[in-house]
Formats: structure tokens, sequence, C-alpha cells
């Protein structure tokens, strides 16, 4: 696979920073939502972007050598508010915590193909003035992971740890495996080195939700100001389903009553759980695009640590320490396939170990 980033010397354009809007917490040293802007990104299975776009935060400072980064990966719907408050982080990032920012640099990144304020199909196509919708290019982890090479060397950047969960796990796979050189240590969380037919299915029921729905338009909903609400709230309601297990599931809501004002006419008796996921559908909709839902989950489903060579040749590349995390109740990533990944790392002779969560 090509590697698309860029020396400092390159004739790309020069990136365009921009600073989004404020935030204050000065006691971790939190930057403002900052967006930096690229020039051309060729796309891994064809396509090309002319420029784009990535949103980013910051916490803690950067040494003079570039090389206390931690780099964290956001889960599908998430987006640069790793820290601070309210962050989805927020009791692991900060003076004295797990990613302890006296000591570190900590970058966090909407994803390329997100919505919240990186290049995704909700953003105008240069070229046309007008939202790419389903014209964006076809979408890899290894697109993203490109995007985020070319800003953590704009940041200066010259050696980071890779930690994320889920389709944040499988970019820490990507930078460990195809961007060794940048990497000191590796923290895939729930992740495996790809995505097993039971989670590709769950995926593909939330994508035809959204696209049943008579407001998506074909992806041009923005251009016809409709939106396709419903289908997206069934979406992450199908989605909430994968991030549970059955013991979670019966420990958290049981066969309780609803304790939630209903969001949908009634149809007999309601249970929490129902309400539980009705509330989390409303939510996203309220802040996520549909036609990036469709082009992340279609870009977990397509990721395949071995793609293009194989799995063992791609894992042999990994020269960092690499943490491999699993959940115990998980059931969309199962802790034995995560163990069974770093039984083979071991013996490819990566300095690899398994820890698990009980949860």
């Amino acid at each position: 696979m090509a590697n698309h980033h860029a020396p400092a010397h390159s004739t790309r354009r020069r990136p365009a920073l921009r600073v989004l809007a404020p935030t204050t917490d000065e006691a971790i040293v939190a930057s403002p939502v900052q967006t930096v802007t690229f020039g051309p990104l060729e796309m891994e299975l064809g396509g090309r972007l002319e420029e784009f776009t990535l949103a980013f935060q910051t916490w803690g400072r950067l040494n003079d050598a570039g090389t206390n980064a931690v780099l964290v990966l956001h889960a599908l719907t998430g987006d640069s508010a790793a820290g601070g408050p309210g962050g989805w982080w927020g009791p692991l990032i900060g003076p004295g915590l797990a990613l302890d920012t006296d000591d570190a640099f900590v970058i966090s990144a909407n994803v390329l193909g997100g919505c919240q304020g990186s290049t995704g199909p909700a953003s105008n196509d240069p070229l046309t003035g007008r939202p790419y919708a389903m014209r964006f290019p076809l979408l890899t982890i290894g697109d993203m992971v490109n995007a985020q090479r070319r800003l953590v060397e704009h940041l200066g950047v010259t050696r980071l740890l890779a930690i994320g969960g889920s389709i944040g796990g499988f970019q820490a796979l990507e930078w460990a495996t195809r961007h060794p050189d940048l990497v000191g240590a590796a923290v895939p969380i729930a992740a495996t080195g790809a995505l097993d037919p039971q989670g590709i299915a769950m995926n593909e029921i939330g994508r035809r939700a959204i696209m049943a729905d008579p407001n998506w338009r074909g992806g041009a909903y923005q251009a016809e100001g409709v939106f396709p609400a419903d289908g997206l709230a069934i979406a992450r309601m199908v989605g909430m389903v994968t991030y549970h297990s059955k013991e979670s599931m019966a420990l958290r809501f049981g066969r309780n009553p609803a304790t939630r004002p209903t969001l949908h006419p009634g149809f007999g008796s309601t249970y929490d759980v129902e309400g539980y996921l009705h509330y989390h559908g409303a939510a996203l909709v309220r802040r996520f695009d549909p036609n990036s839902y469709l082009y992340l989950t279609r870009a977990m489903d397509l990721y395949d640590v071995g793609r293009n060579g194989g799995s063992d040749h791609w894992l042999s590349r990994i020269t960092a320490p690499t943490l491999l995390v699993g959940i115990r109740s998980d059931w969309l990533f199962l802790p034995g396939d995560i163990q069974a990944l770093t039984g083979q790392l071991l013996a490819l002779g990566c300095d690899a170990r398994y820890a698990e969560l009980d949860s």
C-alpha cells in the first residue's frame, strides 16, 4: 500500500490552521478545538480528496524532541473532545492521570470521514461548492491514519503512543503496522485484526435503516432540505445493542418497566431497555451525520490488518511494545480473538501482551 505522507519539503499546499472555539481548563493545558487543512490525499481504494481538514484538540505540551505524544483515537461516533470537562476520556487525561499531561502531549482528532469538524460526506466539495454526500470517496482505516500522520507531522511529533478502542483500536493497529517509524507504543482496545461476520451484519442493519428512510434521498438529504432522522436513530439503537453483552443488559435493565418518557407511540407495555435505546437513538440524531455513519461503518467492515501481504507480514513490522486489551463480556470483539492476536504477535517475536478489563 502506498504511503501518502510527505516530508516538510513536499510541494503540497501549506496547511491552514484555524481555531474553531475556545475551551478553558488551564490545569491540563488544553488547546481550543482547531482545524488544519492539507492538500491532496490519494485514497487507498481509489479516488482523491483535493484537500481535507482535520479537527483536533491537544492537552499538555510537546517536548522539544517531539517524542512525548499520545494519539487518542476515538470510537465510531466520537470526536476530538477526549479530555477536559465532559470529555469522553476525561477521567483518563490530565495531570497525574493515566495519560499524564505533566509528561505527555495528548492529541485527539476527529477522523477523516467524520462530521465533527473534519472533512466527511457532509463537507462541501471544493470543486463543486456542494456537499460531497455519496460522492465522497470510499474510505478506509488506512486513509484515516494517513490523514492523521499528516497532522502529527505538522504538529512536530516524531514519536507517539497510539491508543483507542473499537474503530480506534483498528487505527492503533494500522499505526503500528503501517507507520512503525513513528510509533513508540500501541494500545488497541477491544479490537482484532478484522471485524467478524456478525459485526459486519450488525453494521449492515444500521446502514439499511438509514438508506431505507425516505428522507435519505440517495444521500442528498442536505441538498433537499430533509434529514433521515428515523433511519439514523434505528442505526444507533442497533449499535447500542452491540456495546452491551447479555450479562450487562440483564444487570442494567432486567425486565423492568420503562422509566423514561416514551419517544414513540406505545404498543402495549414498554420496558426500560426500550427507553434506553430510544434515548440514544434520538441523541445521535442531534449531533451526527447519517452519511458519515455509512462511511465509517463500512470502513470498519473493510479493515483487515493483513490486507496486501498477509497478517504475518504486517504484524512482523511492529517494532513497538503493544498492549492488546480485551473486555471480558464483549461479544463484538471476543477476548479470545484478541488473545489469539496477541499470541500471533508473540510468535512473530514482537513485544506484546494481553490485558483484560472485567466489564
